[in-house]
């Protein structure tokens, strides 16, 4: 029974890992490098939009109002993106957090980097660029203004507008930037932008009539992509159309390509766009009305996917004003910006502008009952420590802390069913045909020692969902982006970068590269330390007497070392440092119920065998 159990769990075990390593490894590698090839191809032969040709269209009042489509546009060259922003006057933008400039030709925030992150570890690499004006390669903005009702003939302002700076200077946290334009027809428009410390831009955009007649204009916002963006391809991220309209909203850029638009109506909502680590999200009043839409349109071969609202009418008499205002979220999906743990003091822009589930800007999956108190332990230690590293070792003891109980009965019971491996071979000798009557008689022994048959698999199933928090946490926050632990890890959110393929770094060769089998080829120090951890935790049992089943866990521990080296390499220190507790916690209780640790006399025999 207990070896029969041990199989099955083994099996499981690895069949859960080799699934894990399946989806959020190996296909997403694949994915990522045919997406590369696919984009490479398309753009080798497909020219992208410009800022003329293609604007973001503004969201057209429609009846009832409804949003219009993008229209489309006639396809230009790219051209680089220092050359598109010098192409049209601008406002600099300078704060702690982001630089770039807002575009007086058509008012967008078009140019945003974000300086207090980089493309690599290296601090001197380049900034992440999250915002590019039209005409480039990838271009990326928001948008807002005004729209005119049906009937209305006055001129607008549009993409083309080029507005006038109302003074000088930056836009910086302590000196919004006003823009003016009259349309030369009685209406005049004042637009203010200001910026926080962080990543949240605040417009405010008033109309003045001095005309003839009165006019009704919608208040609008919108932010236009140009180009599938290139994303992770994992299958417990989203990236793409997201928003809070009465449930949240997700739409991957493929399923929008399939579904051309989507109309929503809610109130008290927010939707943008988000990638792995950054996001730009449309934050509206959340008392307003909204008629929402996320839409993908084709400019030849190019998708531009957009995620606009509507507010309701106003209408300026003749001598009167409307004012509206919008935000915008532009930056880093920071759990305390966006506002994940009320209670910890990180509520971030969730309370402070009282959004609707801001929060679940980051992905945090159906299981963000585990996934977010794991990242709040995390948080928590590295305040004190300013080691996510040290976090992991530390949060890892306080969870075989909170199990204790449960694994000591686990541990208790395998110790008991080791000390009566005896009685369960005499009864193999005295029925030697009979498997019913051992099946009853065991059972009877159980039931006389106290003995839960099953107790042996809590610890893995405690741990499971464990590891899969720890990995979400480390793949989907931008805490754990480039956070180093020691040494040669500078990284815990990427797989360790030392292999044993090439002498850790002695030769000068990649074998990752290698067709068909180089992803089984990074293999670094720490999941070597893992595979031994595993190894001993293995041999602190007795070998089964079953040659298929001595075989299973002899392979397992190195079978999991390659599944597990691909993975983050703060996931495969918690794994090995998980494993190490585990033979610490498993020895002192066998010790403590009588039964004798068998580690070392197994490591003897095993390496004895080998010698032989």
């Amino acid at each position: 029974m207990t070896d029969n159990r041990n199989t099955i769990l083994a099996v499981i075990l690895s069949g859960l890992v080799l699934i894990a390593w399946q989806y959020f490894y190996n296909v997403p590698a694949m994915e990522k490098q045919r997406a590369q090839q696919q984009a490479a191809e398309l753009q080798k032969g497909t020219p992208q939009p410009t800022a003329s040709a293609t604007p973001g269209a503004a969201p057209q009042p429609g009846s009832p109002a409804q949003p219009s489509a993008t229209t489309n546009q006639q396809a230009q060259p790219v051209v680089a993106r220092e050359t598109a922003i010098a192409a049209s006057p601008r406002v600099k933008i300078d704060t702690p957090r982001l630089t770039g400039s807002v575009s007086l030709k058509g008012g967008r925030i078009d140019d945003l980097a974000l300086v207090q992150y980089r493309e690599t570890v290296d601090p001197k690499s380049p900034a992440i660029i999250l915002y590019s004006p039209s005409g480039t390669a990838e271009p990326y903005y928001a948008e807002f203004g005004w729209v005119a009702a049906t009937g209305v003939t006055a001129k607008m302002p549009d993409a083309q507008t080029v507005w006038q700076q109302d003074g000088s200077g930056s836009l910086t946290p302590t000196t919004p930037a006003v823009l003016k334009w009259d349309n030369g027809e009685g209406l005049s428009f004042r637009r203010t932008i200001a910026v926080d410390d962080h990543y949240l831009f605040t417009i405010k955009d008033e109309v003045s009539n001095v005309g003839n007649a009165p006019v009704t204009l919608y208040p609008f916002a919108l932010i236009s992509r140009h180009g599938t963006p290139q994303v992770s391809g994992y299958y417990i991220l989203h990236e793409g159309l997201i928003g809070y309209l009465d449930g949240l909203q997700e739409y991957a850029y493929k399923k929008i390509d399939e579904a051309k638009a989507v109309n929503f109506k809610a109130t008290n909502g927010w939707l943008g766009m988000t990638d792995k680590y950054w996001a730009s999200a449309l934050l509206p009043d959340t008392s307003a009305p909204l008629q929402a839409r996320f839409s993908s349109n084709p400019v030849g071969n190019v998708h531009t996917y957009q995620t606009d609202y509507l507010l309701d009418p106003v209408t300026v008499a003749i001598g009167g004003s409307a004012t509206a205002n919008a935000r915008l979220f532009a930056g880093a999906k920071e759990a305390g910006v966006v506002g994940v743990f009320p209670f910890a003091g990180l509520g971030g822009y969730n309370k402070e502008l009282g959004l609707n589930h801001f929060d679940l800007l980051i992905d945090w999956g159906w299981f963000y009952f585990i996934t977010k108190p794991m990242f709040l332990g995390l948080d928590f230690f590295y305040r004190f420590f300013g080691n996510f590293g040290i976090s992991i070792l530390l949060v890892t003891v306080i969870v075989k802390l909170l199990f204790f109980p449960l694994a000591n009965k686990s541990y208790a019971s395998m110790a008991k069913m080791k000390s009566v491996q005896p009685q369960l071979a005499a009864l193999k000798e005295r029925y030697p045909d009979d498997k019913v009557k051992q099946q009853q008689e065991m059972m009877e022994i159980y039931r006389k020692e106290k003995i839960n048959p099953v107790a042996g698999c809590l610890p893995v199933v405690i741990q499971i969902p464990v590891f899969f928090s720890l990995y979400k946490v480390l793949f989907v926050t931008i805490e754990m982006r480039h956070a180093p632990f020691f040494g040669w890890i500078k990284d815990l959110s990427a797989p360790d970068p030392t292999n044993l393929f090439t002498l850790f770094g002695l030769i000068p060769f990649d074998p990752t590269t290698l067709p068909l089998f180089g992803h089984y080829l990074a293999l670094g120090i720490w999941p070597i330390i893992m595979g031994i951890t595993m190894w001993f935790q293995m041999k602190l049992n007795p070998t089964p007497p079953d040659p298929t089943q001595q075989m299973i866990f002899n392979w397992m521990p190195l079978i999991f070392t390659f599944m597990l080296a691909g993975f983050p390499a703060g996931l495969v220190i918690y794994w090995a440092w998980n494993n190490t507790l585990s033979v610490l916690q498993q020895s002192f209780i066998m010790r403590r119920n009588g039964v004798k640790v068998e580690l070392f006399d197994n490591l003897k025999a095993t390496f004895a065998k080998k010698a032989t």
